[in-house]
């Protein structure tokens, strides 16, 4: 660890209210790690700090403003003096068509899926070279493969990219970035429960399977279907 920091590891994650979030969160701290939750829904945060304890931190958070994104990891510094694990998970979807939404609802999707990760991930920089962290980025199959129709697909393209152009960014920090482009999952994502989804958790186990490399090893992408899912 860093000299002059405290020693236990802290992983922020943004999105964490529900889902793969709220997953990681779960395996963060059992893995160790103190973890600062973020996300708009202040009543689920605060629920799923009482459920990890003393290590949990929960920060409401509006990715789309980038004073909350600035404020987000203050408050993880001031908490805990240090962050070590970054995961830009927040983002939602929308129909396919594309008359299929409003024009609203797109301009709130594409401003949480990329600017919002933009903006947590800019924020993060300046602790995660001290630490010499992680950045990981939730992108989605649906960002390797063109959905007909899909402008949620057209977002997770560019997290793709932003991926990329951060981990080049980055070369030469000793900071790590890891994109997850997890196939179908079940979450709230989804509208319905259906069979042949990955659960939460298995993406969640993926995250701590790149943070948990040593510190020479940067594994950039991991693409998780389930074994039902053909394209």
């Amino acid at each position: 660890m860093t000299t002059g920091m405290p020693d236990t590891p802290v992983f922020v994650i943004t999105g964490a209210s529900s889902g793969i979030g709220a997953a990681t969160a779960r395996h963060a701290a059992e893995a160790g790690y103190r973890v600062v939750l973020a996300a708009r829904s202040a009543d689920k945060l605060e629920a799923l700090v009482a459920e990890l304890g003393d290590g949990a931190l929960a920060v409401k958070t509006d990715v789309t403003e980038w004073e909350d994104n600035e404020a987000l990891i203050a408050r993880a510094l001031d908490a805990f003096g240090r962050v070590d694990v970054v995961f830009a998970n927040a983002g939602f979807g929308a129909k396919r068509g594309w008359l299929s939404e409003t024009p609203e609802h797109w301009r709130a999707m594409v401003l949480t899926n990329v600017l919002g990760a933009a903006y947590t991930v800019r924020a993060a920089i300046p602790a995660l070279k001290r630490t010499r962290g992680h950045v990981l980025l939730t992108g989605s199959v649906a960002g390797r493969r063109v959905l007909p129709g899909s402008l949620y697909s057209s977002t997770k393209w560019a997290v793709t990219a932003m991926a990329e152009a951060v981990r080049a960014d980055l070369n030469g920090t000793g900071i790590r970035t890891t994109l997850i482009s997890p196939g179908g999952v079940q979450t709230p994502f989804f509208d319905t429960p259906a069979e042949g989804r990955l659960e939460p958790d298995d993406i969640a186990r993926a995250v701590l399977y790149a943070v948990s490399q040593p510190a020479h090893v940067d594994v950039n992408e991991i693409l998780v279907r389930p074994i039902a899912q053909e394209t």
